[in-house]
């Protein structure tokens, strides 16, 4: 997949399948709601000091019920204590955690979401049909650890480091890109939202956009830019992030992408036949000029 700061229409027309199927996206100022407050300032390369511009968390509510009740979800949760926070840690994965993963690829295979991501992989010779070696190249991808830490053992995986977040040398946040997570350790007080970030009208968020580029302690830690879906289910982003993985063989791939209201710059690092980082960046949305 070349990179190019055109909009990639054959990605972008997937993905919005992908965003057509996602019957399990969370409905904004429904089934939950964020309250965004202020614009957040700059933060000195290496410092976790940040000016907290927003005294509120940024989740005002959720529908917990949801969230424990549609099936990849909840089986999504199991697996967020399953890491050492700290890169240069060697994971210890136990036989209850090979199950956790293996039921959670199960959950998401049976949706709509993966089962069209699949099919257009499938269509593009990237992935077998046969759907058992697909879970196989899934796992691959996204539960295999590695060395992320060449100083320690087998510290990371890209689930891992995407969806719950990882800590590097213990001064700052990498990764961490998930909603539901965010959610989860805001509610226990490990996250401090500090305010969105925006470079002027394209990007400047609203509260219910499904995407948002924002800033936030972890820990004592400060991740001075980050982003995020919100709202979206764990198999549309393991669908999307599969499909921009696997239909490219570069160190680094970049894509704009034009998915519903959200003009996205997808990025995905490689780290052999595994995810290494994958995340959004919102570049415009709301339907504002693009």
């Amino acid at each position: 997949m070349a990179r190019s700061q055109g909009v990639n229409h054959e990605l972008s027309e997937v993905l919005n399948q992908l965003w057509s199927r996602d019957t399990n996206r969370l409905k904004p100022g429904t089934d939950y709601t964020i309250s965004l407050q202020g614009k957040a300032g700059y933060v000195a390369q290496g410092s976790n000091t940040a000016r907290d511009m927003a005294r509120a968390p940024l989740f005002a509510y959720v529908n917990e019920g949801k969230l424990k009740n549609i099936k990849t979800y909840a089986l999504f949760m199991r697996l967020l204590d399953n890491y050492e926070m700290s890169t240069g840690v060697s994971e210890t994965v136990t036989s209850e955690e090979l199950m956790e993963n293996d039921l959670f690829l199960n959950a998401i295979l049976e949706t709509e979401v993966m089962k069209c991501a699949h099919k257009y992989l499938v269509s593009k010779g990237r992935s077998p049909s046969d759907q058992q070696q697909f879970k196989k190249q899934l796992y691959d991808m996204w539960f295999r650890l590695y060395h992320r830490d060449r100083s320690g053992g087998e510290d990371s995986c890209g689930f891992e480091h995407v969806f719950v977040g990882e800590t590097k040398y213990g001064k700052e946040i990498t990764g961490f890109h998930n909603w539901v997570q965010f959610y989860l350790q805001e509610k226990h007080g490990h996250v401090d939202y500090k305010g969105y970030k925006a470079q002027g009208n394209r990007n400047t968020p609203d509260e219910e956009d499904h995407v948002l580029n924002l800033q936030f302690s972890w820990k004592g830690l400060v991740k001075p830019v980050g982003s995020s879906f919100i709202g979206v289910s764990p198999e549309f982003e393991v669908a999307l992030f599969t499909i921009l993985f696997l239909t490219s063989t570069d160190k680094v791939t970049t894509a704009v992408v034009k998915v519903d209201e959200y003009l996205l710059e997808m990025v995905v690092y490689r780290q052999g036949r595994s995810i290494g980082t994958s995340y959004p960046k919102l570049l415009s949305s709301n339907n504002r000029d693009l």
